[in-house]
């Protein structure tokens, strides 16, 4: 598995032939997005920040997408997506949180998460993490403070913190790392990954920069 950040909370995902499009940024947002091919593409939130799936359909490929709760199963891969609450943006909407199996390994993707606790049916259907992607910036989604509380309950093997470089948040990263004791950590250019490298870790904070 290699995982690359594409700014905010875009993340492309990619296994084998198999490529995941996470929060794919619109091109009509103010932020900059970025066009290539996906086979799945996800989307937490009905904003120009995260919902730009339409980036994904590219070489005469269209993606599956995936915009809120429920089961699904493509290509071996299968998610579960849940309905939570967020004011991201100043408006409360619904942002989904989905829950991922890949190769072996389970991803928990938090999008917009507001609120300090899961849903009910998510804790409910959750259960080992090995990588959680969860939002540090604040301002309508869970600050730095409350991330490392949350993420600290799940019980991660990894941890990849993602929506801190909005101009609003440049301090929402080194604040969540001090909140959670790794502040010595350097920023890496991707993860690559496979499921024998998660053995022994235990709530290890990776950050990616933003390959844009």
């Amino acid at each position: 598995m290699i995982i690359t950040h594409l700014g905010l909370e875009s993340f492309k995902v990619q296994f084998g032939d198999i490529t995941l499009a996470f929060n794919p940024i619109s091109k009509d947002s103010k932020l900059k997005s970025t066009r290539y091919s996906a086979d799945v593409a996800l989307s937490t939130l009905n904003h120009l920040d995260m919902n730009g799936v339409e980036n994904m359909a590219y070489s005469d490929r269209e993606p599956f997408v995936v915009k809120g709760p429920g089961e699904y199963e493509v290509k071996d891969v299968f998610i579960k997506g849940f309905g939570g609450k967020t004011t991201y943006g100043s408006k409360e909407m619904v942002n989904t949180i989905y829950y991922v199996r890949l190769e072996g390994m389970n991803i928990l993707f938090l999008g917009a998460q507001g609120d300090k606790d899961l849903p009910h049916d998510a804790k409910e259907a959750i259960e080992e993490v090995d990588i959680l992607f969860v939002p540090v910036g604040g301002d309508g989604v869970l600050d730095p403070d409350e991330a490392a509380k949350l993420a600290t309950n799940l019980e991660p093997k990894i941890i990849i913190p993602m929506h801190y470089d909005l101009p609003g948040a440049k301090t929402a990263l080194s604040t969540f790392l001090k909140e959670y004791g790794e502040e010595k950590v350097s920023p890496v250019e991707k993860l690559t990954l496979k499921k024998k490298d998660l053995e022994g870790k235990d709530g290890e904070v990776i950050v990616l920069k933003a390959d844009i």
